[in-house]
């Protein structure tokens, strides 16, 4: 099962005032597990950058202005995100955006039970309870430390550690149920594999550690087991 954990940043709250997208960042799960593979764009919003956001996320005018255009990156958008389903925090502000501006280029809007929000989740989870991102990262113990101003991918990265942990910390099955049912979308799910790693992860086992396994080994002899032919 593929979703994707999405964000986007705006310029204002509501796209119908003339308040346009100039951030998305989204990630990619399957199965619940991250696969390593992320979407992320800077949008020209075509229009001044309000202080109030600017002092939100940190993206100005000049930064801004050599991005593409919406138009220029939706086909890019759309066919990274697919027909898998979207999580977001507050699902119906980030659709609201991605279909208005996916409407002005006309580009097929994104439907609304595509979304999972997060938000809502929480809600109804954690009912009385504060439910914004950063009240999550600290309810689940989530370090959100670089998260000084809002940025699309950076909060993605963050939302989907919430996402596992609002259903559950679910953990991948290792493909045990490959095998059930059938025909294309089965068949394409056994064959997937994770993505490499890009970095390696750093070995946890020290030199010290190393040493006393070798002492050790050194105190059974010749007659251990796998010295025996």
């Amino acid at each position: 099962m593929r979703e994707i954990v999405l964000d986007t940043e705006t310029t204002g709250f509501d796209p119908q005032s003339g308040d346009r997208i100039v951030e998305i960042g989204a990630v990619e799960l399957w199965n619940h597990v991250a696969t390593g593979r992320t979407y992320h764009q800077y949008i020209n919003p075509e229009r001044g950058m309000p202080q109030e956001a600017f002092e939100v996320h940190g993206l100005g005018d000049d930064f801004l202005r050599d991005k593409p255009v919406f138009a220029k990156i939706a086909d890019d958008f759309l066919a990274f995100v697919g027909d898998a389903k979207l999580v977001i925090h507050n699902a119906a502000f980030d659709m609201k955006f991605l279909n208005a501006e996916l409407g002005w280029v006309n580009r097929p809007k994104l439907p609304w039970d595509q979304a999972i929000d997060t938000l809502d989740i929480a809600r109804r989870k954690f009912p009385g309870s504060p439910a914004s991102l950063d009240a999550l990262c600290r309810r689940f113990g989530i370090d959100n430390a670089s998260r000084t101003l809002h940025g699309a991918l950076l909060d993605s990265e963050i939302l989907a550690e919430v996402y596992l942990e609002l259903i559950g910390g679910k953990q991948p099955d290792f493909g045990l149920t490959a095998g059930q049912g059938s025909g294309p979308s089965v068949a394409a799910e056994a064959d997937w594999r994770p993505y490499r790693r890009p970095d390696p992860l750093p070995p946890r086992i020290t030199d010290k550690e190393k040493a006393a396994h070798a002492a050790f080994l050194e105190t059974l002899g010749e007659n251990a087991l796998w010295n025996r032919s």
